[in-house]
């Protein structure tokens, strides 16, 4: 039995050094020059679970391209099954990231072979979802693709509800832990996009909003530099954030919810789970990139 299956994207990130954030209209010249690199949030999310070392299986599409060729054989490298990567009559996911020395940025994402993953794809792979231990999903395939996969899984359900979209409410009712930061819990509670933008507001707002969404499991809402929240039917526990030096907080939330499901899978309570999750997290923002930040179990254990 596999121990975790990830449904979900596949990029490659294209990241482009810039002294300033171009305006609409406006050409920006970069004598620095530019990198790629590994991505997606569902492939950051296997990365970072077969780091911790999780059996890890991959679901989900590339192109048939040179692009997706390479995002295999990363994978593969970390030991994550690929088996069940599609390849699809569309270009591999491409995320074009817009960046300033200050860490400001802008990213575009064409979703290419992402979006057309669809429940059909998923029919031959239902026995894998099935009888993985846990099942993590975000949000950068198709609503009903990840509808699918939690109807399938019959283990521990862990879903990021990034980029934040609305999710049906019987999708949720599956969800064992939801996984979202302040802006997608209030984007999912309905609290409007003003309030979404501004990142919710304190403890009670969120764990409030947070009990409204029906999910049969505890809501843990990352909170960046502030830690956790981690919010259950009847209390609300806030788990700090490690003090570091952080350098690049990409993939965090990805490693977060990685290692959440990591230590679920032990056994250990949500809030010790969470607990963990900080810590592994704290690691990634201390190094540059996405998936290349993502830490090795013994790395995180002597961080402490």
């Amino acid at each position: 039995m596999t121990d975790i299956v990830v449904v979900g994207s596949l990029n490659v990130d294209v990241v482009v050094p810039l002294d300033e954030l171009p305006a609409p209209g406006q050409t920006v010249l970069s004598s620095a020059d530019h990198s790629r690199a590994g991505g997606g949030k569902g492939a950051n999310q296997a990365v970072a679970a077969a780091r911790l070392g999780r059996s890890v299986a991959m679901v989900g599409a590339v192109g048939d391209d040179p692009e997706g060729q390479w995002l295999l054989s990363l994978l593969a490298a970390e030991g994550v099954d690929t088996a069940a990567v599609l390849c699809a009559p569309r270009p591999t996911g491409q995320a074009i990231v817009l960046v300033t020395a200050d860490g400001d940025s802008t990213i575009a994402v064409s979703s290419g072979a992402n979006m057309w993953l669809s429940p059909d794809h998923l029919r031959p792979y239902a026995g894998l979802i099935g009888d993985a231990a846990a099942v993590l999903l975000q949000q950068e395939i198709a609503a009903e693709v990840v509808a699918a996969a939690v109807a399938a899984a019959r283990g521990l359900v862990v879903v990021n509800p990034a980029p934040a979209r609305p999710i049906d409410a019987a999708t949720l009712a599956r969800v064992d832990v939801l996984v979202p930061n302040r802006g997608e819990l209030a984007a999912l509670a309905g609290a409007g996009s003003s309030v979404a933008a501004a990142g919710a507001g304190d403890v009670d707002d969120l764990a409030a909003m947070a009990r409204s969404l029906g999910t049969r499991g505890p809501v843990v809402v990352t909170l960046g530099s502030d830690g956790a929240l981690v919010v259950t039917a009847d209390r609300e526990h806030l788990v700090p954030a490690e003090q570091v030096d952080a350098v690049d907080a990409t993939g965090a939330g990805d490693t977060f919810c990685a290692a959440l499901a990591d230590a679920l899978l032990d056994g250990v309570s949500i809030d010790d789970a969470a607990r963990w999750a900080t810590r592994v997290a704290a690691v990634t923002v201390t190094r540059p990139g996405a998936m290349a930040s993502v830490p090795r179990r013994a790395e995180v254990l002597a961080a402490r």
